[in-house]
């Protein structure tokens, strides 16, 4: 693997680091990440509630609040259609609990992904309706594209709200109100620009709340908008959207909030996630641990579940639904487990030397294919498209890198697609099975145009070079500034050099934990994941590439690396 590392000039990092008050090691990573400035970088460091900008600055959020408030006015029947992942989920329980405190009584669904599909589909639209038409109707996380649904709740003399991020595949002219940041020109700089759908509610329900308080209105003075962040964090984190602007905003306080856990549902679903709250939650605790179990009555049953779940007070439902959303979630990861390692069989069979893989068999889950992508993409440094087998379509998901745009290698091959759409980095794709192959020669020319003739080999991206005695547990207090990590502020590795290895041990066949001594014989524990095969001598001069953490274990901490790469000097 070929580690790369770009120098940053030495008296940039001195004077940025002087300015805002840090050491050089997180100056040195500000400036990696674009904050050369004293100012943006302050702000970085310092992301507070009180600079979220006007919610009204949004498109169309105006015209969103005036038309709840007229249905809060006449005691109007209003229906929420949320998608099926966390971002749609959390998105639903936030309006559906604000809704409530507000006096309405908002039915709420979620699409059966199985039998409905993806999305404002027709099918999901008429299970709706059965409980009755609604004089407004919300449709969350989806709805961008849905002309032809939209214009049949229309027809029907429904009025439509939709709040959306997915990028739209032309100019939409929905006969709804369309509250989407990406739709609007004349914003790609907002703070708010990449904020994902429980985002958007978040400024939807500060706009109407910020008019109702205008009003004098008691209820929306006890509302405190802070205590709903957790949702927030959870949607915003879950759902890849970068981690910059007002998603960082959000997400920092909002995972503050999440360990706070004062939602019965998140209590219960974080027991049986293993997760203790009281020691501070990460990003890492959302895509790996909360994430996949809301995500997992989507993919195999009926999200509804998990609405249901973070909307109850009830603790005895709680855990038996936490419970059930748990066995859910192995059974996914069984499923995902035989067709990932059918899915790495297919790489070894049909790629050689490719920038961006299709992988489809009739036996696969499509509601399991969207993981699978996210662990090829990642595994072999690729853009990954996974389909599974749905009647006569092909169904799934893509999961994208930095730095290729998942949405304009589908636009380029949209004539060979049923339905398609997402964002840069997580897309969801069908078409009729009889043009996979075409699909899939249309992919690689598409990436190929897009990444031209540039190296294929796996890149491993250095944030900066330690010696081995700098890392330490003030390195890690350091490093707090920047949290949380994600898309857009990734976590950094760090190149160290200074370490030799004292001991190694193998667990679980592919795994293996160290422990390694600095210059000083201080000694730091580290992890090595599915690295077994290619373990580093002991005793030896060597360069890790590392993540820095730190890990919990018998009511203490200590600093853990995870190990990444090695070299021999």
């Amino acid at each position: 693997m070929r580690w790369i590392y770009s120098p940053v000039h030495a008296e940039s990092v001195t004077t940025l680091a002087r300015s805002v008050g840090t050491g050089p090691i997180v100056a040195e990573l500000l400036i990696r990440n674009g904050l050369t400035e004293s100012e943006s970088a302050g702000r970085f460091l310092q992301p507070t509630l009180a600079t979220l900008s006007d919610p009204f600055l949004l498109a169309n959020l105006d015209a969103a609040v005036v038309r709840l408030l007229r249905a809060m006015e006449i005691k109007e029947s209003v229906v929420i259609l949320g998608d099926y992942d966390v971002d749609g989920v959390s998105s639903t329980t936030f309006l559906v609990s604000i809704l409530r405190r507000l006096g309405l009584r908002p039915r709420y669904y979620v699409p059966r992904r199985l039998e409905e599909g993806y999305g404002l589909t027709r099918s999901a639209i008429d299970r709706t309706l059965e409980g009755g038409q609604p004089g407004l109707f919300i449709a969350l996380d989806c709805g961008t594209n849905s002309t032809g649904e939209i214009a049949y709740l229309r027809s029907l003399g429904i009025d439509v709200i939709v709040v959306d991020h997915h990028r739209s595949k032309e100019p939409p002219l929905l006969d709804a109100v369309l509250v989407n940041p990406h739709v609007h020109e004349g914003v790609d700089d907002a703070a708010w620009r990449h904020l994902c759908t429980v985002g958007l509610v978040f400024k939807l329900v500060h706009g109407l709340l910020k008019r109702l308080r205008d009003a004098q209105h008691p209820v929306a003075f006890e509302i405190v908008l802070k205590e709903y962040l957790d949702l927030v964090a959870l949607g915003t984190i879950a759902d890849l959207v970068p981690l910059t602007g007002e998603n960082r905003i959000l997400a920092r306080h909002g995972l503050r909030m999440l360990a706070e856990a004062r939602r019965p549902g998140l209590q219960a679903l974080m027991s049986v996630a293993a997760l203790k709250p009281e020691q501070g939650l990460t990003p890492v605790d959302i895509s790996f641990r909360l994430g996949p179990r809301i995500n997992a009555s989507g993919r195999l049953a009926d999200a509804a579940l998990s609405v249901d779940l973070l909307l109850s007070d009830d603790r005895v439902f709680c855990r038996q639904a936490a419970q059930q959303l748990d066995t859910l979630n192995r059974e996914r990861q069984d499923i995902e487990r035989d067709i990932t390692e059918q899915a790495e069989q297919q790489v070894t069979d049909l790629y050689s030397d490719a920038r961006g893989f299709v992988l489809f068999d009739e036996s696969w889950h499509p509601g399991v294919v969207g993981i699978v992508a996210g662990r090829i993409s990642r595994k072999y440094s690729r853009p990954a498209i996974v389909l599974g087998n749905e009647g006569e379509f092909a169904k799934g998901s893509g999961r994208g890198l930095v730095g290729v745009n998942l949405v304009e290698m589908l636009a380029a091959c949209q004539e060979c697609l049923e339905s398609w759409g997402g964002h840069p980095m997580a897309v969801g794709v069908s078409m009729k099975k009889v043009r996979v192959e075409e699909f899939r020669a249309k992919f690689a020319a598409a990436i190929f145009a897009a990444t031209g003739n540039g190296a294929t080999e796996p890149g491993l991206n250095l944030s900066c070079w330690l010696e081995g005695t700098q890392v330490n547990e003030t390195l890690l207090e350091n490093l707090a500034q920047l949290h949380p990590f994600g898309q857009g502020n990734p976590e950094p590795v760090f190149g160290v050099r200074g370490l030799r290895l004292r001991q190694v041990d193998v667990f679980k066949e592919v795994n293996f934990r160290f422990a390694c001594e600095d210059a000083k014989g201080r000694r730091i524990s580290g992890v090595a994941w599915k690295l077994a095969d290619r373990r580093p001598p002991i005793g030896e001069p060597l360069e890790l590439a590392v993540q820095v953490s730190w890990n919990h274990f018998n009511g203490r901490r200590t600093l853990q690396l995870e190990l990444l790469d090695w070299r021999a000097v």
